[in-house]
């Protein structure tokens, strides 16, 4: 008797057809959409596994041809490939710490309303007119030298160990974290410091995970610093020795073997293998944080 009752309500409840024309519609745009995204990337990859000749006549698109791993191994068979790489991991660890640390102790004070911190709005435009002027890349180099730090890992982390971007993302979810809760602790006697480590970076974990990311993918990409500071090869990071494969090969460091290897080789195999070495650590990266970023960057604090 009850699904007897319960049968036309569930018919009475129907989509429309101008709903169901929009789901249509928009599934098939969201699935072109994916592979404008994913095809390239796939040609890329097919690319790199591919033979020299079917590549010099463009006959690669989606599906290696002549199947090969001579660039992979061209690549990673080097000792200054495992270098650099060693040397993009510390930079990666070092100045991701460095950001986070600076990040979150700047934007907690800056948070606070001017009864709180006298000036807040003079030290905000302070950081950020450093987004807007910057001083140059000679004054830059010639403070890195005078400071001594030119050809070591500081040389990568220092000059942008606060990023102002990053603060002003951090800043602003800082400002919609309720005033209750940071009272509520202040009531309680915690203090400044465990009001910021127990309230306000637990609520803060999706923009945390988002500024991770973005300063590790910005510190894994970055190559012009490392042309600039580093002198030594072993110490240069990964991008800038990649670049250097192909834009400034130097024949005089390469074996005979790694000659021969490199001589079987298309330009565009070696390019396209670049990009998938460069890549990975940064896809291994993200599963990591993904369930953050499904909550958003803005959430709420308390529930009602």
């Amino acid at each position: 008797m009850l699904s007897a009752v319960n049968k036309p309500t569930r018919n009475r409840i129907q989509e429309s057809t101008g709903r169901k024309v929009f789901r249509v519609v928009n599934v098939i745009v969201l699935i072109l959409l994916a592979l404008i995204c994913l095809l390239p990337f796939v040609n890329v990859i097919a690319i790199s596994f591919s033979d020299s000749f079917y590549v010099d006549s463009n006959q690669v698109y989606f599906w290696p041809k002549g199947w090969t791993t001579s660039a992979y191994t061209y690549i990673l068979t080097r000792a200054s490939f495992w270098s650099s790489f060693r040397t993009s991991i510390l930079r990666v660890l070092l100045g991701g710490s460095l950001n986070l640390f600076f990040i979150i102790l700047t934007a907690y004070p800056l948070s606070k309303s001017n009864d709180k911190l006298h000036f807040r709005n003079v030290y905000t435009w302070y950081f950020f007119i450093t987004m807007l002027v910057s001083g140059g890349m000679i004054p830059n180099y010639l403070l890195i030298a005078k400071l001594g730090l030119r050809d070591s890992i500081w040389s990568l982390v220092l000059p942008g160990a606060l990023p102002v971007f990053n603060l002003v993302l951090m800043l602003n979810f800082f400002r919609q974290v309720p005033t209750a809760l940071e009272e509520a602790a202040l009531i309680d006697g915690a203090g400044h410091l465990r009001t910021l480590v127990q309230i306000y970076l637990p609520v803060s974990l999706p923009a945390i995970a988002t500024i991770t990311l973005f300063c590790i993918v910005s510190h894994w990409n970055a190559w012009f610093d490392g042309m600039i500071y580093i002198t030594s090869p072993s110490k240069v990071p990964m991008q800038t020795y990649l670049r250097s494969v192909l834009i400034d090969m130097n024949m005089a460091d390469m074996s005979a073997d790694d000659y021969e290897l490199y001589a079987t080789l298309a330009n565009r195999t070696v390019k396209c293998s670049q990009i998938i070495v460069a890549t990975i650590p940064i896809l291994c990266v993200y599963p990591f944080l993904q369930r953050y970023f499904v909550s958003g960057i803005v959430l709420g604090s308390v529930k009602g």
